[in-house]
């Protein structure tokens, strides 16, 4: 099996992608009447965004050439992208730096990613999966608002001082249970956005283009 380069860009934006709705874990279970113990790589996303869907999964092709698991949740609109590869996981965890699953008060992004040109890349797998871009109107004027929710950890300050080093016009609200929020505002910022960190989720695109035509 082929791993990706560490510095593909391909690679970075996985590391956002799974800081933002991804998930890596190693649990016990019973297979031929033994103990063993089963990887997961997991990605979960909204089931209608069929788009970003074939995106990530051919994303995952590309990068650790094999074809992931895909479990459909009718009834929570959500879609389960799954890797079961023991080597994969291993891979993420030693050689990339993601760290194994609850989120809370330990993510990080991986000093190869942060503070150097990949961290654009980053900052978009993490907003094309857990942020979200929403339209409100203002004395009858579309107005644009890019949000993202972090959990208490390690990350919440790296992606400060990466939209700081960006120079984007961003405010921070802090949440319940050491939570923030961050929210950009405005078609000008959300300019800057597509022109330095861009997006491929086509739902995220297609609003913003919306309003900046």
């Amino acid at each position: 099996m082929n791993f990706p380069k560490l510095n593909d860009p391909k690679t970075a934006e996985f590391v956002g992608i799974m800081l933002g709705d991804g998930s890596i874990g190693i649990y016990k279970c019973k297979a031929k009447n033994r103990i063993t113990n089963m990887y997961q790589m997991k990605i979960t996303i909204d089931s209608r965004e069929i788009s970003y869907i074939n995106y990530l999964y051919h994303l995952i092709e590309y990068l650790f050439c094999i074809k992931p698991k895909i479990n459909y949740k009718k009834k929570e609109n959500t879609a389960d992208i799954r890797i079961f590869r023991r080597n994969i996981v291993n891979f993420a965890i030693n050689e990339i730096g993601l760290k194994i699953s609850p989120k809370w008060n330990s993510a990080k992004i991986p000093d190869m990613y942060f503070n150097n040109e990949l961290e654009n890349l980053v900052l978009r797998g993490i907003f094309d999966t857990d942020g979200c871009v929403s339209i409100t109107k203002n004395n009858g004027i579309l107005y644009p608002r890019l949000e993202l929710k972090i959990c208490p950890s390690p990350m919440q300050n790296q992606f400060i001082e990466i939209l700081e080093r960006l120079e984007f016009n961003f405010k921070v609200q802090a949440l319940d249970k050491g939570k923030v929020r961050l929210r950009i505002n405005g078609k000008k910022q959300m300019r800057k956005w597509l022109a330095i960190v861009g997006t491929n989720n086509p739902k995220h695109y297609d609003k913003l283009n919306k309003i900046l035509q």
